[in-house]
């Protein structure tokens, strides 16, 4: 994803184009949701677009002012319409991701997991400086844990603390990761359709989640919004070390 060149601006038009709007049927529906849906269209609830646009306005500013606050990101999402652009647009910005399946215990126990990610290093340098000495057997069972742990930690490698953001892709279907967060205060943005209690959400985005253009054009603004704050601090920070640089050498020559 050439994220600047395809970035697409949300906006109702962009909204309605990718099928945000579509909620479930009826009979599949969770009260809570009410208010955020604008009608009911042949047994199918038609979600408030308007609404819509502005927690993602909302969203923006949310995910701007964690990585202003340097603190990590942690897209889930497990969903097979989700799995690749979760995968893509985490490692786009630079963040965290879980993209297989949530472990129990991947925030609420994270000395554990680290563990594993601990014995995944150890296999892979293994197979990398003694894979001749290895039978095919040994090298086989080797390669076959390493691709296992590799699928379940790959996007949370580096991850040694919990994240100051948790944003999710179905909250109903990741209940565990979005109960995990909340036992530890971390707070939980999430793709929110008509069918998922939004209670335990603090930042609600109300859309289809089940749609994989619906889904791709509200991570790629939130992806959009990571990675402008990150360029912005960036040049803030090389504005800073030569300003630094500048007072440090006007005090040299004046000391002269």
């Amino acid at each position: 994803m050439e994220q600047q060149e395809q970035y697409k601006e949300v906006t109702i038009k962009t909204l309605l184009e990718s099928g945000a709007h579509f909620g479930h049927q009826r009979h599949r529906w969770n009260p809570k949701m009410k208010r955020f849906i604008f009608e009911e269209r042949n047994g199918i609830y038609i979600i408030d677009l308007s609404k819509t646009l502005q927690q993602i306005r909302n969203a923006i500013q949310v995910v701007m002012n964690t990585v202003s606050k340097r603190k990590s990101i942690l897209f889930v999402g497990t969903k097979k319409q989700a799995k690749s652009l979760i995968r893509e647009c985490a490692t786009q910005c630079g963040e965290f991701y879980v993209c297989e399946r949530w472990l129990g215990g991947t925030l609420t126990n994270l000395t554990t997991i680290r563990q594993s990610i601990k014995k995944l290093e150890r296999i892979e340098k293994k197979i990398a400086l003694n894979a001749d000495d290895l039978t095919k057997k040994e090298l086989s069972l080797l390669t076959k844990e390493q691709i296992k742990l590799d699928r379940n930690f790959s996007g949370i490698r580096s991850m040694r603390k919990p994240p100051g953001l948790l944003i999710v892709v179905d909250p109903s279907r990741e209940h565990i990761a979005v109960a995990e967060a909340k036992k530890l205060g971390v707070p939980v943005m999430a793709l929110v359709d008509t069918n998922c209690n939004p209670d335990p959400i603090d930042y609600i985005i109300a859309c289809n989640d089940d749609a994989l253009k619906s889904i791709k054009l509200i991570l790629e603004a939130l992806t959009h919004a990571i990675l402008q704050r990150k360029q912005e601090l960036k040049l803030t920070t090389a504005k800073e070390d030569l300003e630094e640089e500048d007072s440090s050498k006007e005090e040299q020559e004046g000391a002269k």
